[in-house]
């Protein structure tokens, strides 16, 4: 039997795993086989119609409706986390992403804002804007996700913007043990920041 099937087939049974909405990229099969021949068994897989691409080197595994009988929207977070992985990034949501990821507002973004330790970069993920910002390495490695969540979304509210009945549903949202994680990990942000966190963890 030739290499070409015995690698294809482990890739196939990969995506097979993979809930339907998730994204993903060649980097994420070299375990498997080497760049190129992933790159060309998830093109085939592709052309078979059993992925999709959503932007160059990023496929996903489309979610069909069957009530309006096509595929819908890809997931924006799981493109924007499959890119992350690709090129070794840490990232988070941030600005109204990440107060909507939240659930402290209802508003779905008109564009997806992530913060990263990689380059500045923009993505059209069909017809939504994908992109990344960079900011200092020590502002978000180390750190849990939902910490740099809370400190963006706080900044993006903006000093003196945050009201109790904000600082009463960032509580509503924040599990007990994360409450703790976000006390000890964001000591070293702003000291306004910080003392919206505060309030946000009391108990």
């Amino acid at each position: 039997m030739s290499e070409r099937p015995k690698y294809q087939a482990k890739i196939e049974n990969r995506i097979s795993a993979y809930p339907y909405g998730m994204a993903f990229s060649a980097s994420d099969f070299l375990d498997i086989a080497d760049s190129n021949s992933v790159s060309q068994a998830l093109f085939r897989i592709e052309k078979a119609g059993h992925i999709r691409r959503v932007i160059p080197g990023v496929y996903d595994k489309p979610v069909f409706s069957e009530v309006i009988q096509e595929y819908g929207v890809p997931r924006i977070d799981r493109v924007a986390e499959a890119l992350a992985r690709r090129f070794n990034w840490n990232i988070a949501p941030s600005g109204d992403t990440a107060l909507n990821i939240l659930h402290i507002s209802t508003q779905v973004p008109n564009e997806w804002e992530y913060v990263s330790d990689g380059p500045y970069r923009d993505y059209m993920v069909g017809n939504v804007p994908l992109k990344f910002r960079h900011i200092m390495p020590r502002e978000i490695n180390g750190y849990s996700k939902i910490t740099v969540m809370v400190i963006q979304g706080i900044r993006a509210i903006g000093k003196g913007n945050m009201t109790q009945e904000l600082s009463d549903r960032f509580s509503s949202v924040i599990a007990k043990d994360e409450k703790k994680i976000l006390l000890a990990e964001a000591r070293t942000a702003s000291g306004w920041i910080y003392k919206e966190i505060k309030r946000i963890c009391e108990e």
